[in-house]
């Protein structure tokens, strides 16, 4: 039985060009996905465009009477002072953050 000669070396020789392959098609198609396309996130509230949040600063809202039992609709009324990436809203003269089911739906 004879051996080939450089059986090994063409057979490193291949591997490592298959190997080269996919790290340069890979590294094409990762560069043309992350292009012009902005990141997304797994969370619906976090993918939302500026035009789509349920709240914008200076707008009034009201928490839903289960919240502030006793209250009346007036008492319940904020305005919003910056809506967070995450569609969470921070009021004015009210402490701490809050979300959308909290509140009233607009009509």
């Amino acid at each position: 039985m004879k051996k080939r000669r450089g059986g090994r070396w063409l057979g490193a020789l291949a591997g490592l060009a298959g190997l080269t392959a996919g790290a340069v098609g890979a590294a094409l198609l990762l560069r043309r996905k992350g292009g012009a396309e902005r990141k997304h996130s797994i969370y619906p509230e976090y993918n939302r465009r500026e035009t789509d949040r349920w709240a914008r600063p200076g707008m009034p809202v009201t928490f839903r009477a289960e919240l502030m039992p006793g209250r009346s609709r007036a008492e319940r009324t904020f305005r919003v002072a910056e809506v967070l990436p995450s569609g969470r809203v921070i009021l004015e003269d009210f402490s701490g953050d809050h979300a959308e089911p909290e509140f009233e739906r607009i009509r």
